[in-house]
């Protein structure tokens, strides 16, 4: 009995944390592929790469609507306001290569990954 007890036990807190799980995924869009997390950018925009973390810095390129993108670090830099408000956060996407995080859905107002070195 007390071992169909401790079962039942595990599966109810695997299934509460698999659920939090969840809930903390869908609210982020998080998507994992091969191992490497992506982020939503905000829909409607074309979003600008940019060679450092500022409008100073020069557009690499330009990322098409409805992009997801991986953050590989992130630093702070000049403030930027976009759809997910104002921050001075911006994700690495790519060596070289920054998008702010105003105009990702991360689902923080701070990091998410590890800074930049």
């Amino acid at each position: 009995m007390a071992i169909e007890e401790t079962a039942e036990t595990v599966a109810t807190t695997d299934a509460a944390i698999a659920t939090d799980a969840e809930i903390a995924t869908e609210a982020a869009d998080v998507e994992t592929t091969a191992g490497v997390i992506t982020y939503p950018t905000a829909p409607g925009y074309q979003v600008n790469v940019r060679s450092g973390p500022g409008t100073n810095h020069r557009v690499i390129k330009v990322l098409p609507y409805n992009t997801r993108v991986p953050i590989r670090c992130q630093r702070h830099g000049e403030k930027v306001s976009g759809p997910y408000g104002t921050t001075d956060i911006w994700d690495s996407i790519a060596p070289g290569q920054y998008v702010s995080d105003a105009y990702v859905r991360t689902g923080s107002d701070g990091f998410v990954t590890v800074p930049c070195g």
